[in-house]
């Protein structure tokens, strides 16, 4: 079964879409966290079964992390999405350490890939579909310019001075 429910945040109102899940803690597995006007963002979908108590979990965790006293997420993610290359890129991001960044050479550097690659990991971190748990927005120009994020540049200035401003 397909949950989904939208709360308030610091960014606007945020869609969550979350699947049933045994082991997931609060019983729903995160499948996606997108922002209004996200490229490539999430939309309800007419089997999708509103219910905002799936997400008491995620909700409290999201609402930690904007109020500054959670830097990590023990959220469970749904399976299934992305290619095998995506989730490499996915994979990196997740282990980009709150409040620093890196560009994108360097995350196709750890994961493997060449300096030509550079693209494929961008679009790859483009279409992440879960934004600020997996944390796109931590990756950069090799300029230090905030370049591309689905969720816009403002978006992701918002988050990394969020995490900058942390203690």
């Amino acid at each position: 079964m397909t949950y989904w429910t939208t709360m308030d945040s610091p960014l606007g109102e945020l869609l969550l879409v979350g699947e049933e899940s045994a082991t997931a803690p609060g019983g729903t597995a995160l499948a996606s966290l997108s922002v209004p006007g996200q490229k490539g963002g999430a939309t309800v979908q007419d089997d999708w079964r509103e219910n905002a108590g799936a997400f008491d979990v995620v909700a409290a965790e999201l609402r930690a992390y904007f109020a500054g006293s959670r830097t990590s997420f023990g959220i469970e993610y749904a399976v299934g999405r992305g290619t095998d290359f995506q989730r490499r890129v996915w994979a990196a991001l997740e282990a980009i350490p709150y409040g620093t960044t890196l560009s994108y050479g360097e995350v196709a550097a750890r994961i493997g890939a060449s300096r030509a690659a550079l693209r494929s990991v961008g679009t790859a971190i483009g279409a992440n579909p879960l934004l600020v748990v997996r944390p796109c927005h931590r990756v950069i120009g090799a300029s230090g310019a905030l370049s591309g994020y689905a969720g816009g540049v403002d978006r992701k200035r918002q988050l990394l001075d969020l995490e900058q401003k942390r203690p």
